[in-house]
C-alpha cells in the first residue's frame, strides 16, 4: 500500500510543482509528464501484484471529516480497472509533451499540467478508495479537474458550451450518488465499504439510483448527452483519458455497489442488458452519421460502454439463477472489454489529435490522402479501427467473443436457465452483431475518407508525420491491441480475482467451461494464422516489386479530362444508405441551397445529425436551469459585505438545525 499513497503523493505535489513552474513553459512541460508517468509506475506496482494473485493489506487512518476515514485498498476489481487508468495516463502524458507544444507562451500550460495530474490522482482514488466520503471527494475532485481540461480552448464558445453540458450533467449524477451513500450509510456512523455489508433491505433502490449517478459518468443513454460535446472539445490526449478510462470509472462505482447489495434479482441483470443494447446499437449509429472525427469517436465510447453493460448484465443474470459458468463469461467479456476499450479507443483518439494536429481541422470530409502522408498515424488508426470493430486478431474480438459465448451458454444444455435468463441471449447476441456491422461500416468511412484518396483541402496537402513523442504512445497502444487480441486465454485468467471480488465464483472449476476455453484457443489460433498468412502475403509482394519498375499513374475516370478531389465520396454520402434505414433514429436535418437561375451557379448541400435526447429531453432541462440561475442572477451582485451576510446566514440556520 506504501507505493499506492506514493503514486498518490507524486500525482498530487507533481500538480502543484507544475503550478510552481508558471511561465516557464519547458520545465512545466517537463515536470508535468515526468510526474505522470513517476506517479504511473509507482502504482503499477501494488496493481500487478494484485493481478498476479498476491493479496494487499489495506490503510485506514482516523480522519477529522463526519462519515469519513483515510480508507485505502486495492482488490482484484480495483486491480482491473487502475491498470488501464495508469497505462493511458502515462501513455498520453508522453504525447502531451508534443501535441501541447504548439500552445506554448499562447496559453498557461502550467494549470492544464497541474489538472492532469490532478485528474490521474483522482481517478486512482476512487478505485482505491473504501470509505463513502473519501469516495465522493475524488469522485468530485476528478470531475472538476476534467471539467478545466475541457476548457482548455475556453474561448470559443462551442468549447464554453460543452463544459458546461458536462459539468451540469455530472453533478446531476453525483446528486444521485449522494442520496446512494446516505441509504448506504444509514443507521452507522461512518461510511466506510466495511459497513455496507447488510444492505439488502433497500438493494433495488440503490441499484437503480447507482445505476443512474454512476451511469451518467460511464454514458449509459440516455445520460450521454454530455460524453460527444466534452470529448471533442478537450485536447487530444486529455479526450483519450477521458474516453479511455474516466467514463470506466462509473462502470467501477456500479461494479462495486453491487457487491454491497447482496443477491442480484433477475431484473438488475435485464436493466444492464436492455441500457446496454440501447446505448451500442444507438451510439454506432450517431457515430455513423457524424463529420467531425472526435465526436464519432465520442459516440464509440456511449457503443463500447454499452457492449460492458450487456456482459455485465449476463454476469448478473448468471449470479440471479446460480449459473456459474453463464456469471464467469459475462463478467470476463464485460471486465476484459473494460481494459480493451481503454487501448483502442486511446489509440484512436490519439491517432486522430495526430491527423487533427497536422490538418488543422476536425472534419473528416477536408481531409484525405494521409496514408502517403502519415503512414504511422495511419497504420495505427486502421489498428484501432479493426480492435473496436471487434474483428480477429485484435483485442476487440476477445471481449466480445466471452460476452458472445456467455449468451449462448446460457441457452446450451450446461446449464438450467428459465426462460427469463434464456431470453437475454438472442438480445444480447442480435445486438452484438448488428452493433460490430454498423461500427464496421463506420470505421470503413472514416479511414476511406481520411486517409485514402486525394487531399480534400489544399492545407492537408502539405501535412507531415507527428513527432516521436507523439508517435511512440501510439504504437505501444497499437501492439498492445495485437498482443491481447492473440494472447487471450491468458488475459481471462488474469480477470480472476476481479471476478471473484464481485462474484465468489472464479475459484469453481464450472465457472469457465472447457469448452469456453477450447473455443477461445481455436478462434484465436486461426485469426492469427490468417494474419500471419496476410503478411506473409504481404512481405513476398514487396520482394517481388523491389526487383522491378513501378509505374505510377491515374486511376480511370470514366473519360473525364478534369477530376477534383470534389468528386470523391464525403461522409455523409458514403453512410447515406444506412442513416437513411435508420433515420427515425438519426432525425437527420438537411440544408440544401438549390441553384435557382438557368444557368449553373454555385449550390450546397450539407446535413446535421442530431441527437433525439439531446434535443428531446436534456436541452428542454438544461435551458430550464438556465432560466432559472438568469433569474437570482442578482445574488451574485459583486458586495463583499452581502456576502459575508450570506455566510453568517447559513452559519446560523446550521446551528439551529443542529441544536433543534
Amino acid at each position: 500500500m506504501n507505493w499506492l499513497v506514493a503514486s498518490l503523493c507524486t500525482f498530487f505535489a507533481g500538480g502543484l510543482a507544475c503550478l510552481a513552474a508558471t511561465g516557464r513553459p519547458r520545465l512545466t512541460r517537463w515536470v508535468g509528464s515526468s510526474v505522470a508517468v513517476l506517479g504511473g509506475a509507482l502504482a503499477l506496482v501494488p496493481t500487478c501484484a494484485v493481478l498476479g494473485g498476491r493479496a494487499m493489506n489495506g490503510l485506514h487512518l482516523p480522519w477529522s471529516m463526519p462519515f469519513g476515514s483515510i480508507a485505502l485498498g486495492m482488490d482484484g476489481l480495483s486491480a482491473i480497472f487502475s491498470a488501464p487508468i495508469l497505462i493511458i495516463v502515462m501513455l498520453a502524458a508522453v504525447y502531451g509533451t508534443e501535441y501541447l507544444r504548439p500552445f506554448e507562451g499562447k496559453r498557461n500550460l502550467a494549470s492544464s499540467w497541474f489538472f492532469f495530474n490532478l485528474l490521474a490522482g483522482s481517478m486512482l482514488l476512487v478505485v482505491a478508495a473504501r470509505n463513502g466520503m473519501l469516495f465522493l471527494i475524488a469522485w468530485e475532485v476528478m470531475s472538476l479537474a476534467s471539467f478545466f481540461l475541457v476548457m482548455f480552448e475556453n474561448e470559443k464558445a462551442t468549447v464554453r458550451e460543452a463544459g458546461w453540458i458536462y459539468l451540469v450533467a455530472t453533478h446531476i449524477g453525483t446528486a444521485f450518488l449522494l442520496v446512494l451513500f446516505l441509504l448506504l450509510g444509514q443507521g452507522n456512523s461512518t461510511l466506510d465499504f466495511s459497513a455496507f455489508s447488510d444492505a439488502s433491505a433497500f438493494a433495488g433502490i440503490a441499484f437503480v439510483l447507482a445505476v443512474v449517478g454512476f451511469g451518467t459518468k460511464a454514458g449509459f443513454m440516455p445520460m450521454h448527452v454530455w460524453l460527444p460535446e466534452a470529448h471533442p472539445a478537450a485536447p487530444s490526449h486529455v479526450s483519450a483519458v477521458m474516453s479511455g478510462v474516466m467514463i470506466k470509472t462509473g462502470i467501477y462505482g456500479l461494479v462495486r455497489v453491487v457487491t454491497f447489495l447482496g443477491a442480484p434479482p433477475p431484473w438488475w441483470g435485464w436493466t444492464l442488458v436492455s441500457i446496454g443494447a440501447i446505448s451500442g446499437i444507438l451510439g454506432v449509429l450517431f457515430a455513423l452519421a457524424q463529420h467531425d472525427l472526435k465526436r464519432l469517436l465520442a459516440y464509440h465510447s456511449v457503443e463500447n460502454i454499452g457492449i460492458i453493460a450487456m456482459g455485465l448484465g449476463v454476469g448478473l443474470l448468471g449470479m440471479s439463477y446460480h449459473a456459474p459458468a453463464v456469471a464467469f463469461l459475462g463478467f470476463a467479456g464485460g471486465f476484459l472489454h473494460v481494459i480493451n476499450h481503454a487501448l483502442f479507443k486511446s489509440l484512436l483518439f490519439l491517432s486522430a489529435g495526430a491527423a487533427i494536429h497536422a490538418s488543422g481541422t476536425r472534419d473528416i470530409d477536408h481531409m484525405g490522402g494521409l496514408l502517403k502522408r502519415m503512414p504511422i498515424t495511419a497504420l495505427v488508426f486502421l489498428v484501432g479501427s479493426v480492435a473496436i470493430c471487434g474483428l480477429p486478431p485484435l483485442n476487440g474480438f476477445v471481449s466480445e467473443f466471452m460476452i458472445y459465448l456467455g449468451s449462448l451458454v446460457s441457452v446450451s444444455g450446461e446449464t438450467s436457465l428459465p426462460i427469463g435468463g434464456i431470453a437475454a441471449a438472442p438480445v444480447v447476441v442480435g445486438a452484438l452483431a448488428l452493433i460490430g456491422g454498423l461500427a464496421v461500416a463506420c470505421f470503413t468511412k472514416a479511414f476511406g475518407i481520411m486517409f485514402l484518396g486525394e487531399p480534400r483541402s489544399p492545407h492537408v496537402a502539405h501535412v507531415h508525420e507527428s513527432g516521436l513523442a507523439m508517435r511512440i504512445p501510439m504504437v505501444i497502444l497499437a501492439a498492445a491491441c495485437v498482443l491481447i487480441g492473440i494472447t487471450g486465454p491468458f488475459w481471462v485468467d488474469l480477470l480472476r480475482p476481479a471476478i471473484s471480488a464481485v462474484t465468489g465464483i472464479a475459484a469453481d472449476p464450472k465457472a469457465y467451461p472447457a469448452f469456453a476455453s477450447h473455443a477461445l484457443w481455436m478462434v484465436t489460433f486461426l485469426a492469427a494464422g490468417a494474419a500471419g498468412l496476410v503478411g506473409i502475403l504481404v512481405f513476398l509482394r514487396a520482394r517481388l516489386l523491389a526487383t522491378q519498375s513501378v509505374t505510377q499513374a491515374p486511376t480511370w475516370d470514366c473519360g473525364y479530362a478534369a477530376p477534383s478531389p470534389r468528386m470523391q465520396y464525403t461522409a455523409s454520402s458514403f453512410a447515406e444508405p444506412i442513416t437513411r434505414l435508420f433515420r427515425v433514429f438519426l432525425r437527420t436535418r438537411r440544408h440544401f441551397s438549390p441553384p435557382t437561375a438557368y444557368f449553373p451557379m454555385s449550390s450546397s448541400f450539407s446535413t446535421e445529425p442530431q441527437d433525439i435526447f439531446h434535443e428531446s429531453l436534456f436541452q428542454p432541462v438544461f435551458g430550464a436551469i438556465h432560466r432559472f440561475l438568469s433569474r437570482i442572477h442578482w445574488l451574485q451582485h459583486g458586495r463583499l459585505n452581502l456576502y459575508i451576510l450570506y455566510i453568517i446566514v447559513a452559519l446560523m440556520a446550521l446551528l439551529a438545525w443542529k441544536l433543534r
